[in-house]
């Protein structure tokens, strides 16, 4: 029952997607080669040697899944701009195809009553930035700052609430830390350029946004609790460690316009300068979550399921555990509703009266049922929407002032180095046939938000 997940007048609902994980067209109308194209070619990267180069052939079929979004109800879509569209090298001027794909997709969502909000970077780098040093390089913030004054000088007319980038603590971790996403790197602790020239990138761009009239701009990263794997001094100070690197390196600057003690010491550059650069003043901040972390001590012994099959290198002095005792998705992530409410009561005991307004750029799971006789009855993922939404409601209800919901993810999409093994959509897609079949979570996320509206 849906009739007691009534939000606020005036709470806006959304869906999430992000253009490598849908668009497909790879090699269409200009678009230059992104990294994850790259890392895809490369074997053994991706489960099953899958691509985005189809994906869910958004880049043909938007008309069709905006008019799923408009039976849905949103009153948002939460998609990103493909930076290799705009920009085939990196730099230069806009592509024209690139930028008219993109005025057809707004124009028919403002056509549908529904309000776009684009992503400008969700991981998608040109091959040649990262030929040329990738995000580890400070050029990157100036091509970065180029890139959103033309999105911004061709879209912001139409287009008033965007997203600069998201998780940038993926890129650096998954990407250039670990190497378990484009561009594969494996730079442990000296990936931390990467996370400094991305919230650079960051300031930068909603400067340029800024200047092109846009009114609503914030960020889009992901946070959740981080949780000691034992009362021991060590388990404490090794999650106290990784709760600075994983969440508050990524929000203490755009927020207090400062490092975590002692993190800004190894940072590039002109780091006070930059600071009041990134802390530019941002109109909300978005916040992705799925579940909680527990870290402990580092014993060489980690548990892979913990770190979603990524195997963590010697010498890191903490490392995730396995969190037991809770129901999981698909994906093996714990299903833990409180630690919603949780992470966003962080937020607001940690930054007071400095918090901007809130969105939830990205929450869901991964529920992989196929559909039966036509039919997709993912109870298991109406089960998590609820119990999160509840905790969510919670959080409003003292007094946390979040604005609006995106639901990861409108389509069953690529799921970076999982391919197509992992299902997050409120719309099954074949990925043969590219059929979209709406799931029973779809019918009761509309219900949901109809119901928040009488």
């Amino acid at each position: 029952m849906t009739a007691d997940l009534k939000f606020p007048a005036g709470f806006r609902w959304g869906v999430s997607t992000s253009a490598y994980q849908i668009e497909g067209a790879v090699a269409e109308d200009g678009r230059g080669t992104s990294t994850w194209d790259t890392f895809c070619a490369e074997p053994g990267r991706i489960l099953n040697g899958d691509t985005g180069a189809v994906a869910c052939d958004h880049y043909h079929r938007y008309a069709e899944d905006v008019a799923l979004m408009r039976e849905l109800g949103v009153d948002m879509y939460r998609f990103s701009f493909a930076w290799p569209r705009i920009q085939p090298t990196g730099s230069g001027p806009g592509n024209a195809a690139g930028l008219d794909f993109y005025d057809r997709l707004i124009d028919t969502l403002l056509g549908a009553g529904i309000r776009p909000a684009p992503t400008l970077y969700h991981w998608d780098t040109p091959q040649p930035l990262e030929d040329a040093g990738g995000w580890l390089s400070r050029d990157i913030t100036d091509r970065f700052a180029e890139y959103a004054g033309i999105l911004g000088a061709r879209f912001a007319d139409r287009v008033s609430t965007w997203i600069t980038i998201n998780e940038p603590m993926v890129l650096t971790l998954m990407g250039y830390s670990l190497g378990a996403h484009a561009p594969g790197k494996e730079l442990l602790f000296d990936a931390l350029p990467v996370a400094h020239h991305q919230l650079l990138a960051h300031g930068r761009a909603v400067q340029a946004l800024r200047a092109a009239g846009a009114q609503e701009i914030g960020i889009a990263s992901n946070h959740a609790p981080t949780w000691p794997a034992s009362d021991s001094a060590e388990d404490r100070e090794a999650a106290a460690l990784y709760d600075n690197l994983i969440n508050w390196l990524f929000a203490d600057p755009v927020i207090l316009g400062e490092y975590p003690s002692g993190m800004g010491d190894g940072m590039p550059g002109p780091v006070a300068d930059d600071l009041a650069i990134i802390s530019t003043p941002v109109d909300f901040f978005g916040i992705n979550h799925y579940a909680p972390v527990s870290v402990g001590v580092a014993t060489g012994q980690a548990d892979t399921a913990a770190t979603d099959g990524v195997l963590l290198p010697p010498g890191l002095p903490f490392e995730p555990r396995t969190l037991t005792g809770y129901p999981t998705t698909d994906f093996g992530w714990p299903v833990v509703p409180d630690a919603f409410g949780e992470i966003l009561r962080t937020f607001r005991q940690r930054y007071g009266d400095k918090l901007p307004p809130l969105y939830i750029t990205e929450n869901g799971c991964a529920v992989n049922d196929e559909p039966v006789d036509g039919v997709v009855s993912d109870q298991r993922r109406i089960d998590y929407l609820d119990g999160y939404l509840r905790s969510l409601k919670a959080a409003i209800d003292d007094g946390i002032d979040v604005r609006g919901y995106f639901q990861w993810s409108l389509l069953d999409n690529f799921e970076w180095a999982a391919g197509y093994s992992q299902r997050f959509g409120l719309v099954h897609v074949d990925f043969e046939t590219l059929e979209r079949t709406p799931k029973a979570s779809y019918h009761w996320f509309g219900d949901v938000i109809s119901q928040s509206r009488r």
